[in-house]
């Protein structure tokens, strides 16, 4: 049963009819008054409630009584129903405990679509959290074909993952660059009822604020003036799968309110085109930032992060699962005997023992290429530890302290302008080299030789 809140009798109505539609049977209630009275009765599945019912709409009255049903009920998923212009308030809510927001007026499938996750959500695994899973048993459930190791901290995230699935709730990956951040959102995908949907990757960090709508929602021929065809947006790619919007923290806060108003409605509108249109979409987020601290330092919209992290999975460093470095090593090599045609290829068992104990910032990412770059440079079967030692000495990876500024000789301003212009030269301006090296994205190096006045070749 469902417990429908709300002082609005067209509105209760209206929801009470969607939701039998959907199978659901509902209980509803005019305020705060009836709603417990229908708690005390019987215990609901869900309660979807308003947050004002008073003339005053400062939602104190919809937040105490989220805190009394929360109070009563704890595992009881609330989903908020609020306007627009009090986003805030749902926001509040969600400190509050509730599970979800939805704002008036509503898209019905986007609705049920989030009453279903909060129910998904809510049940109990069937399984006790301190179970240890080992890696056949996740793989006999599952498909983690794509992810290497057995480390404990990694069988947690993808026990995690599993479990959340099957469910439509938004996730935010968060994790060190070079983690997988990528192959955790895809495998969520590959697990979930969309898989046979299309998988829509988007790196925001290389979308400019001026390019977001276009790249984001597609344009009409005519619409600007360099829109000479039709474009396809990225979220019209995604319908009915999942996109998945990798470096989220690097959106400018123009942008933000965008992709919200996107999240929160399922609708937007093509450029040049005035028609609104639905989206059916799982939302997946990654970063390699810390979200709170941008949210309270005024860089990233509190709401908007709320929107986007119903689950947050942590992904551990490498540095953290040393234990699984031998295995992606064999990985990467089982990989590239296919690629080079070189079957005997191998790696000494003193090898895999010396990259193991490795500091490795740079996480998988780093571990691939120094595995690559020793097979192409090395040209042997056997590959010794001398052999990645030669390459971890002849690649920008590994700074000299001894060459580093003294502690306030220079500012990270100008130490970052210092490391690009450095890498620049030495690639010979070759913007798509420098981004790789520096470990950031093409627009994020755009970004920055511009913001320090570094000249580059703009036809690249």
């Amino acid at each position: 049963m469902i417990l429908i809140v709300d002082d609005d009798v067209a509105v209760r109505a209206s929801l009470s009819l969607l939701l039998k539609q959907a199978g659901f049977a509902t209980v509803q209630a005019d305020g705060p008054e009836e709603a417990l009275q229908a708690l005390a009765r019987q215990v609901p599945q869900l309660v979807l409630m308003d947050m004002n019912f008073s003339m005053e709409t400062t939602g104190e009255d919809g937040l105490q009584l989220l805190g009394q049903i929360k109070q009563r009920c704890p595992a009881v998923p609330v989903i908020l129903i609020t306007g627009w212009g009090s986003i805030n308030l749902a926001v509040e809510g969600l400190k509050g405990g509730a599970a979800d927001f939805i704002t008036k007026p509503w898209n019905n499938e986007h609705l049920l679509q989030s009453v279903k996750t909060a129910l998904e959500l809510a049940k109990p695994t069937g399984e006790p959290s301190s179970e240890k899973l080992t890696r056949k048993q996740l793989d006999d459930q599952y498909d983690f074909s794509m992810i290497v190791g057995e480390d404990p901290g990694l069988l947690q995230v993808l026990r995690n993952i599993g479990q959340i699935s099957a469910t439509d709730a938004s996730v935010l990956i968060e994790g060190d660059s070079g983690t997988g951040k990528e192959l955790i959102a895809e495998a969520i995908h590959k697990n979930s009822h969309r898989k046979k949907a299309p998988f829509v990757k988007v790196n925001l960090g290389g979308i400019s604020g001026s390019l977001f709508e276009s790249e984001m929602f597609g344009h009409r021929r005519g619409a600007f003036t360099d829109a000479k065809a039709d474009r396809v947006g990225r979220f019209e790619m995604a319908n009915k799968g999942t996109i998945f919007l990798d470096e989220i923290g690097e959106l400018d806060m123009g942008s933000q309110v965008k992709l919200l108003r996107v999240l929160q409605d399922r609708t937007y509108e093509v450029l040049g085109d005035s028609r609104s249109r639905n989206l059916d979409i799982r939302v997946i987020c990654a970063t390699n930032r810390n979200l709170q601290e941008m949210v309270a330092e005024g860089r990233f919209r509190e709401d908007l992060y709320y929107r986007i992290n119903l689950i947050t999975v942590k992904l551990p460093a490498l540095r953290e699962r040393a234990q699984d470095i031998p295995k992606l090593v064999q990985h990467f090599v089982n990989n590239l005997k296919v690629t080079y045609h070189k079957q005997e290829l191998q790696v000494s068992n003193k090898a895999l023992k010396w990259l193991r104990e490795l500091p490795l910032p740079g996480n998988i990412r780093e571990l691939k290429n120094l595995v690559e770059r020793t097979v192409l440079v090395s040209g042997k079967s056997l590959l010794e530890v001398e052999d990645f030692q030669n390459q971890l000495q002849g690649s920008s990876r590994k700074l000299d302290e001894k060459l580093l500024p003294s502690v306030g000789a220079m500012t990270l301003d100008e130490l970052e302008a210092n490391m690009i212009k450095k890498s620049m030269a030495y690639y010979s301006n070759n913007v798509s080299k420098v981004a790789k090296a520096l470990g950031v994205s093409r627009g994020s190096l755009y970004r920055r030789l511009e913001k320090f006045n570094i000249p580059y070749d703009a036809a690249e």
